[in-house]
């Protein structure tokens, strides 16, 4: 990145910039008898008692001595690259928390508060939308003690990597002690490909092999790894509730599950969730087979866009939606408050 001016590099921000998005470089040590620079590019958080917080698009919080800036300057919002179907980053937050909802929910201004007795991260997290309507330090002191009488963890969905994200928010939050997890990528396509998408599996039956129904039976949750074979009614309501839901499911030849997937559907987007297959049986073209029969009903229900989120480290599942043509919109993550505990996936 070029910081010169001149022809010498410049620190061109001030206290006045926090807030904004910066590029910075600093000193992090001597290497042959020369400096050696690292440079960082982010919302600068805060700029206390000689220490800049840069958040970066990922999440991640860098902290960095004043006295260690070599040049440093502000920056435009990184410009959107090519994606799918247009949208927000609030309105697939919104879209998505139908889609998967929560048992208990209370508002703190616009914050969500989610409960569903532990039943994965999502339906046990604040959904920040917007201004909590309070000072954010007493806003944590609110959701913590709201998760603690629930038995849950306090957690915090943040959402990163795009403008209308929340970057400073994560950085507020690592500031006060609120570690990151589960960091995930929101992906989005449009959905009359993926019904068209070809498959070994297909054949000249089609996605007729693939079994939708409204409520998840036995093979379905013995497949589903976050269910473990069973499933808690806490489990089974988040499951089965949202807009428009249905259960994907291929029988193996030997009377097992083959594979599994979920659809809902709200408005014109199709949400794509649950999506395994057993293990003797992966690398077949049963996943890509279940996406098309989910995406040929989520069409007929009138549906023209898809999403889905999948875990940031998820090699597997990103290349298999790279290949249905998914692109990322934006990513979260998790805070977890200082004291939390066990969290639920």
């Amino acid at each position: 990145m070029e910081f010169l001016a001149g022809g010498r590099a410049e620190v061109r921000i001030t206290h006045a910039d926090v807030g904004k998005r910066v590029s910075v470089r600093r000193l992090t040590g001597a290497r042959s008898g020369e400096g050696a620079f690292t440079d960082a590019v982010g919302v600068l958080t805060s700029w206390d008692d000689g220490v800049l917080s840069i958040t970066r698009s990922s999440g991640e919080c860098v902290r960095i001595e004043e006295s260690s800036l070599v040049a440093g300057k502000v920056v435009p919002a990184a410009p959107a690259r090519r994606r799918g179907p247009a949208a927000t980053v609030r309105e697939l937050q919104q879209v998505a928390a139908r889609s998967w909802p929560a048992i208990e929910t209370e508002r703190l201004g616009e914050w969500e508060l989610r409960a569903s007795g532990g039943f994965t991260r999502r339906a046990n997290s604040v959904l920040p939308l917007g201004d909590p309507g309070v000072p954010l330090d007493e806003a944590l002191t609110l959701a913590t003690r709201w998760y603690a009488d629930r038995g849950l963890p306090a957690l915090i969905t943040v959402a990163t990597g795009r403008p209308d994200a929340n970057e400073p928010l994560a950085g507020e939050l690592a500031a006060r002690g609120w570690r990151d997890e589960a960091h995930t990528s929101v992906r989005t396509a449009a959905l009359a490909p993926l019904a068209d998408t070809d498959s070994p599996q297909k054949g000249p039956e089609g996605t007729s092999r693939v079994l939708l129904s409204r409520q998840p039976d036995a093979g379905w949750l013995a497949l589903y790894n976050r269910a473990g074979g069973t499933a808690t009614d806490a489990a089974l309501a988040v499951l089965t509730g949202g807009p428009s839901v249905w259960f994907a499911q291929v029988a193996a030849p030997d009377g097992g599950t083959a594979a599994i997937g979920r659809l809902a559907v709200d408005g014109r987007w199709a949400g794509f969730a649950a999506v395994e297959t057993a293990p003797a049986r992966r690398r077949a073209g049963l996943a890509t087979l279940v996406m098309a029969a989910l995406a040929e009903r989520a069409l007929d229900e009138g549906a023209s866009a898809a999403y889905l989120q999948v875990e940031a480290d998820n090699a597997g599942a990103l290349a298999l939606y790279d290949g249905l043509g998914f692109t990322e919109h934006h990513g979260y993550h998790y805070r977890r408050g200082p004291a939390g505990g066990a969290a639920g996936v």
